[in-house]
């Protein structure tokens, strides 16, 4: 199914996703993209200010990606222009698991291609204790059906 811009209203909402990290996952995500000591050294972890072991901010944003994408993206996204306010709110560890929030927060249309407009979406990531983990503004492209017929 396609949902063209002209379909989203600001306001829209919705919940998805469940994704559960384990700490294998977490140290073999950080040796090769985020190799600092509280992703990948477990004694080294216990004794940061964090205490213990923590996923990368950068796979936390990754897993939320691909919960968004498996559960919000369709045929009418073509991609996006970027994230705005990108937050690590509190630290994903081994064992939490995930779900995610998305709220359209503006859109407007492209006055120079007629083809696509912008749907600014927040998403926030919560874990099993409903604490918000990450959160940013996805600046998505979408195909518009205003001129097609």
């Amino acid at each position: 199914m396609t949902r063209y811009y002209e379909e989203y209203a600001v306001g829209d909402s919705w919940e998805f996703g469940e994704e559960t990290v384990t700490k294998d996952e977490i140290i073999e995500f950080a040796e090769k993209y985020d190799p600092q000591p509280m992703h990948v050294d477990e004694e080294a972890a216990e004794e940061s200010m964090f205490g213990g072991l923590i996923a990368s901010g950068w796979q936390t944003a990754a897993i939320c990606m691909r919960m968004f994408v498996e559960h919000r993206i369709d045929e009418g996204s073509k991609g996006a222009r970027g994230v705005d306010d990108l937050r690590w709110i509190r630290p994903l560890r081994p064992g939490d698991t995930l779900r995610a929030e998305a709220e359209v927060v503006d859109k407007y249309p492209d006055d120079e291609n007629q083809d696509i407009g912008y749907v600014d979406t927040k998403l926030t990531a919560y874990n099993q204790n409903d604490e918000a983990v990450i959160t940013w503004i996805g600046l998505e492209i979408v195909e518009r059906k205003s001129e097609r017929a």
